[in-house]
């Protein structure tokens, strides 16, 4: 080896920085295992309180200069550290999704042309079952609408004052779209850069936000977010912010009473089934006015009618005297606010309101009262435009302050000149009355003006406020606005408690895996297998260094990537040690044989070849996969990347300082000595038996295909999934009725692990935006398994992501029917960009097309074996078996392994086609698979030990992952030696006949 010292200096340093490197991790560990037994002595076995303890310590020492040498702060440490992801640290994984429908609407300045509004609502119809972009949907359906009558550019729709320097009537409606592409992706720009200030507020170490190619999606990570709410209501605000004049509740007493009329007479008129549906409602009336009650201090007001009517669900704040005035004209619960809603919105109650009233707009609190989950209803005076008399645009700051008494959190607000003006005229026509500040349409404060305010200074409070909504409604006022809505139409949520436990059973069944590829490495090659061992541990040394360095994020598909890339680093090791044994078996001198194994005509030819065939897969993994899937395909590339140079180089200098010092060293054990020499197999001979049993399992499988389908996961198919934990052991069938009672159809439900979790799936409300409706479906999850939680357990403990948290929802995921379609489309494409690149490189390193179209074949034989299997077991079988974007994930891996098994027997063939001419091509291909069956059998095991490992060990949410990785190496071996291989000199056979 040529340039020994300069290798073994680069070596030495690149050690010593991954160590560096990994040292953080290690230290910030260290500090938080101190912050969390700090919270637990003091929590008392309150998850929630150890959760706001533990952050509370670390805050504490965030700028604390004195850890680390006495150089770094916990937030230095903390950023050095490993990038764990949400699936090990807990956290947030979400899409948004920027409305490009308001976006358009918005730059049309509201118009009211029918066919502009037409096309609007065709395609977002049409959204739902396409791949295009919204705004390519909406062209077509205005080109098909409009057949050339009405104009993009005319001045009732883009051709307005806002846009009078771009757009003009004279333009085509192709160029008016060129114009309104820009302003649509300039808007997104501006969603993503609010976004980012957001979140860079927010105290998430080492979030990511990225844009997704030119669409209005953006993806956002937050491993680490335990308030999963909190972030939520940050992500999707669109912080429109306005400041309205309130109706009192004396104002509206007599239209509340004249609508509870008009409700009670349109329930009577409802059918029997939608009458009792609610039958409860009036059960839980007298319920409600007690703590209503409770809430005004023994203050009293109408009680609960026994006839049902508005008055069923929302209790009328009316006042008694002039001292019970206020800007609250009603209290519901948060349950009960959708019918007051349906019923205050309708034609006929809307059409009780007096003339000078008829623009008013019915909003709620923005947080219901902690104890009782009641919220405040407000009647807002509105405008016959919608727009308030002043909106956010007038704020330069705001900052999370205290109020008068130093007690309670509120968000103090200073305007500009002209919001000082507006203001300070809006309070002194209103003195005496009430104003509201309302964000989202949620109102904040609704407070009596006592005096007119001229300093342009105002403040956003409420009891119920934390210092941590008042921190991030500070930092949602100051980023802006966001130009349009944003709804999260993918989402994975994992709680850090179950983060915390997929950790401990990685680290198990990744130092088992180590043991085992350690005792089998040494067992077979002995003390050369030592030297492979050591290669091993710099190998995850380099790895997980590099990890760190950059910043790269560690998810549990990451660690079994890892673990898999431990075996696959084997494999360079066993090709090199299985060449140097055939060169000393030739007669050759120790020196000359090892010479020859770690040169490109005996080793590496191969070694480059599979490698490279592996990398190109995992890149197109990479590109099109999202989340845990990237993470695994990353932790591969460069766990393939490292063990290459390990193999190569760490290896070779241990064996070359061995061989120059005695000369002596052997490449097996007095066990294995004599394991695979002088194998010849007539492999070809019983090809067309190969041949029945892989067409007979797919058949087998296509069939099932047809009749069982496949468990495709919410990925594919869209909905939500919850997985909940409880404590004590549950029965599917009965948890799904209870729930169907409550959704109206029967979730899937399914156990997921030990008896006492259950993995829950439904498609309730799934085509509905809006956070309220997530909220909506995640109560009546709760309300459907209240009875069998433990008794004492609160909604919000239900809800989760907390440290400690024993019991309740441990993880979820949501995904819109949209991103669902287009998930299934990437993963198509992947799977067919992998075959693809994968023949044009066979084409291109062996040059005969015979050979890409047979390791083609073997890869697609693979695929449907792994699918066939999936299909047939998937309702046998007693663990999770979904497909999904980790399944797709273990195909592309396969694959990879695959063809990697497929490249060094062809390179062996390739070889023996040059080096013996006189020899039958069927001679070749025979003795080129017999040749090569060491490395094959001994490449397999140890990965598949490995797989195991993963599998036994490694925890319930990658069981169905490993489990299509094991299936894929055995087919992948297997398509490697009798259907690759075969099909090739089949191929080539057939063309010589046509030859001839």
């Amino acid at each position: 080896m040529q340039n020994k010292g300069l290798i073994k200096t680069f070596a030495l340093l690149f050690g010593l920085v991954s160590l560096y490197s990994i040292s953080f991790s290690f230290y910030t560990n260290k500090v938080e295992k101190k912050a969390f037994a700090f919270a637990e002595t003091k929590a008392k076995g309150n998850g929630q309180e150890m959760a706001k303890l533990e952050r509370s310590y670390l805050d504490s020492i965030a700028n604390d200069t004195n850890l680390y040498f006495n150089m770094f702060t916990y937030n230095d440490i903390k950023n050095k550290s490993i990038n764990l992801g949400l699936d090990l640290k807990g956290g947030i994984n979400a899409i948004l999704e920027v409305s490009v429908r308001d976006i358009l609407f918005g730059l049309s300045n509201e118009s009211k042309n029918p066919i502009f509004n037409q096309a609007l609502e065709e395609a977002t119809k049409a959204q739902k079952t396409s791949t295009k972009p919204y705004i390519d949907l909406f062209y077509e359906k205005f080109e098909e609408l409009s057949k050339g009558q009405v104009k993009l550019g005319e001045p009732e729709i883009f051709g307005n004052s806002s846009l009078k320097d771009k757009i003009n009537f004279k333009m085509t409606d192709a160029q008016v779209m060129d114009v309104i592409r820009t302003e649509v992706d300039n808007s997104i720009s501006t969603a993503f850069r609010v976004l980012r200030t957001r979140i860079d507020k927010f105290g998430v170490t080492q979030p990511n936000i990225q844009r997704i190619g030119k669409s209005g999606r953006i993806l956002i990570e937050l491993p680490g977010a335990k308030d999963i709410n909190r972030v939520k209501n940050l992500l999707q605000s669109t912080a429109e912010l306005q400041f309205w004049e309130v109706y009192s509740n004396m104002e509206t007493a007599q239209y509340l009473m004249d609508a509870n009329n008009k409700v009670a007479e349109m329930i009577k008129n409802q059918s029997p089934v939608a009458v009792a549906k609610d039958s409860t409602a009036k059960d839980s009336a007298a319920a409600l006015q007690k703590s209503i009650s409770e809430i005004l201090n023994g203050k009293d007001s109408t009680a609960a009618n026994n006839e049902k009517g508005l008055f069923t669900y929302l209790i009328p704040n009316i006042p008694q005297s002039e001292q019970q005035l206020s800007s609250v004209i009603g209290y519901a619960t948060l349950k009960d606010t959708a019918n007051v809603n349906k019923y205050l919105k309708s034609k006929e109650v809307r059409a009780l309101l007096p003339e000078d009233m008829r623009y008013t707009k019915f909003l709620w609190d923005a947080k219901p009262d902690p104890k009782s989950d009641i919220l405040s209803l407000y009647a807002i005076k509105g405008t016959k435009t919608g727009q308030a008399p002043i909106e956010g645009d007038v704020i330069d700051d705001a900052a999370q302050t205290f109020d008068q008494l130093g007690i309670n959190p509120e968000v103090s607000m200073s305007m500009n000149a002209n919001g000082s003006k507006l203001w300070g005229k809006m309070t002194t026509n209103n003195s005496g009355k009430f104003v509201a500040v309302v964000l989202d349409d949620y109102v904040y404060t609704a407070p009596r003006v006592n005096e007119p305010i001229l300093t342009g200074r105002t403040s956003i409070s409420g009891g119920s406020m934390t210092v941590e909504e008042a921190k991030d409604l500070a930092n949602v006022l100051k980023a802006g606005k966001l130009p349009a809505k944003a709804h999260i139409i993918q989402s994975e949520v994992v709680g850090p408690s179950l983060g915390k436990e997929s950790i401990k059973k990685s680290v198990m069944s990744f130092v088992i895996a180590l043991l085992l590829v350690f005792v089998y490495m040494i067992f077979y090659y002995g003390k050369s297998g030592i030297f492979s061992v050591i290669a091993l541990i710099v190998n995850l040394l380099f790895l997980f260094g590099i990890m760190t360095a950059f910043g790269f994020v560690l998810t549990l598909p990451g660690i079994a990537g890892i673990i898999l890339t431990m075996g696959m680093a084997v494999d360079a090791n066993v090709i090199i040690y299985e060449r140097i044994k055939e060169e000393l078996a030739k007669g050759k001198k120790l020196q000359d044989a090892v010479d020859f194994g770690y040169s490109f005509k005996g080793a590496f030819s191969a070694i480059i070849d599979g490698n490279v065939t592996t990398l190109l897969t995992g890149g197109i993994l990479y590109a099109f996969g999202t989340g845990p899937v990237q993470g695994f395909a990353l932790t591969l590339i460069i766990g393939i990347l490292t063990s290459l140079f390990t193999a190569i180089v760490i290896s070779r200098l241990l064996i070359d300082l061995v061989v120059s010092k005695n000369g002596k060293l052997t490449f097996n054990t007095v066990i294995s000595k004599n394991w695979f020499k002088n194998l010849d197999f007539d492999f070809l001979k019983k090809r067309k038996v190969f041949y029945i049993i892989s067409s007979t399992v797919i058949l087998l499988g296509i069939g099932s295909l047809f009749t069982n389908g496949l468990n495709y996961g919410v990925d594919f198919k869209g909905g939500r999934n919850y997985l909940v934990k409880f404590d004590h052991n549950m029965k599917a069938d009965e948890v799904a009725s209870s729930l169907k009672v409550i959704y109206g159809s029967s979730p899937e439900v399914k156990t997921f692990g030990d008896d006492s979790q259950l993995k829950i799936t439904t498609k309730y409300r799934i085509d509905e935006e809006g956070q309220e409706i997530d909220e909506d479906v995640q109560l009546k999850l709760f309300t459907g398994l209240s009875k069998h939680l433990p008794k004492d357990m609160t909604y919000e403990d239900f809800k989760g992501g907390f440290d400690g948290q024993k019991y309740g929802i441990m993880s979820q995921i949501k995904v819109e029917p949209t991103i669902a379609d287009d998930i299934k489309a990437s993963s198509g494409w992947a799977i067919f960009g992998s075959l693809l690149v994968i023949f044009l490189y066979i084409l291109f390193r062996f040059k005969k097309w015979q050979f890409s179209f047979g390791a083609t074949v073997a890869l697609f034989h693979d695929i449907l074996i792994v699918i066939s299997v999936f299909s047939l077991f998937y309702k046998v079988l007693p663990f999770d078996m979904e497909v999904d974007q980790a399944f797709i994930a273990a195909i592309l891996t396969v694959l990879g392994y695959s063809i990697n098994d497929t490249v060094i027997i062809f390179d062996r063939i390739r070889e023996y086609l040059g080096l013996h001419p006189s020899w039958t091509f069927e001679d070749v291909i025979n003795k080129g698979l017999s040749s090569t069956l060491a490395r094959t059998i001994n490449t397999a095991g140890t990965t598949l030990v490995v797989l195991f490992a993963i599998f036994l060990f490694g925890g319930d949410s990658i069981k169905g992952f490993t489990f299509a990785l094991i299936v894929g190496i055995v087919v992948g071996t297997y398509s490697s030696i009798f259907v690759a291989s075969p099909i090739m000199y089949d191929l080539t056979k057939k063309l010589d006949k046509k030859k001839k």
